[in-house]
């Protein structure tokens, strides 16, 4: 194993925890308080904050949503710039973390913002970002990816910037009690892909990497079968900091990473609009199936380290079934039904559309090419 890691975001995680905010950003910045469609209104979320910055300077943005627009957020950037704003707090989930690194990034541009996500720009400096996370399920708020869509042509691109790290992440489990029970199972279903797509690799002998990622996954499974007691706080503080340590950098590190599921999901979000994690539940079991020639080890290992299957001549195939079996047993779908035209039409789109962004080589094997998209496809399409 080679690698750099390095995790620069503070982690305040807890009860009460927002009004530490007040600590971690200079009364002399001039802050944009960036927020989705005002549920920290009534969850008393906003209030906190308004308490935790009196003295500051502060303006706000508000309507991000989910699946965050470019258009959207080139609107923050032009306040960003008019305002001259020194310091961004995203309060929200993976979307508004997301659309506030976007806005980080392209206020020290002068081009389009797009260029961002194309490649055409690299940011190397943006505006320093907090975040007050009320959703757990990305992971955004303590690494340096952040995915983007384009409303004018559907197009949903993942980028990735050192300089749109958050400083810190405010992780209060207190602020999930009010969400709906749809972003609960999302935020369990959007983390365990997360792990798989860093774990479900070949095996490497990278033993901290795979026993930290079981662990995440046991974590999870026992989450989604202890579901109904959502409601305690011991149970909201094992997601929210699952959720984050699923995809704050850790496990990747020295292993190949997969993420075919993500990008083959991004276009059922980018189309139809369907929850980024519910796309994943969707894709994830066909593309299993479709690749376990390859990925049949570490199928092997998942089905005896996180199930507790005995072993077998269909393991793998039996951890599939499983796998599926838990996302049915949350309500979610692993199959798409709803999309407004015929199969054959749902699947040329999605192709065309991968193709358009050069993915014709997916998994850490590069196996997933536009042909097997259309197998997967054919299995995940009903």
């Amino acid at each position: 194993m080679r690698f750099s890691y390095l995790n620069s975001t503070t982690i305040l995680f807890g009860q009460k925890q927002i009004n530490s905010i007040s600590h971690m950003i200079d009364k002399s910045q001039k802050v944009l308080v960036i927020y989705g469609g005002g549920s920290i209104k009534k969850n008393g979320v906003y209030q906190q904050i308004a308490l935790a910055l009196e003295g500051y300077d502060w303006q706000e943005f508000s309507g991000v949503g989910s699946n965050p627009t470019k258009e959207k957020m080139d609107e923050a950037v032009a306040l960003i710039k008019e305002q001259k704003i020194d310091f961004i707090l995203a309060v929200g989930g993976g979307s508004v973390v997301d659309g506030s690194k976007y806005a980080a990034a392209a206020a020290y541009y002068n081009g389009d913002g797009w260029d961002i996500m194309t490649g055409r720009y690299r940011p190397r400096v943006a505006l320093p970002i907090g975040v007050i996370l009320t959703i757990p399920a990305t992971g955004s708020e303590s690494n340096t990816s952040f995915v983007i869509t384009k409303a004018q042509t559907n197009e949903k691109i993942t980028s990735v910037a050192g300089c749109v790290q958050p400083s810190f992440a405010v992780m209060d489990p207190d602020v999930m009690k009010t969400l709906p029970e749809k972003q609960l199972v999302n935020g369990i279903a959007d983390a365990w892909v997360h792990v798989c797509e860093q774990y479900l690799t070949k095996p490497r002998g990278a033993l901290v990497q795979d026993g930290y990622s079981e662990a995440l996954l046991k974590t999870l499974k026992i989450l989604g079968d202890t579901y109904q007691d959502r409601d305690s706080d011991t149970w909201r503080s094992n997601l929210m900091w699952a959720a984050n340590q699923a995809l704050n950098g850790l496990i990747a590190v020295g292993v190949e990473q997969d993420w075919a599921t993500h990008m083959i999901g991004h276009e059922l979000t980018a189309i139809w609009h369907v929850d980024h994690a519910r796309s994943l539940s969707i894709i994830q079991p066909s593309l299993l199936r479709n690749q376990i020639k390859y990925k049949r080890g570490k199928l092997e290992q998942m089905g005896r380290n996180v199930f507790g299957f005995e072993s077998s001549p269909d393991l793998a195939e039996r951890t599939i079934d499983a796998i599926e079996a838990f996302y049915v047993s949350l309500g979610l779908p692993v199959k798409l039904e709803d999309y407004g035209c015929s199969k054959s039409e749902a699947i040329n789109s999605v192709v065309r559309k991968l193709e358009h962004f050069g993915m014709t080589a997916l998994t850490e094997n590069g196996t997933v090419t536009p042909s097997v998209i259309r197998e997967i496809l054919d299995e995940a399409i009903i």
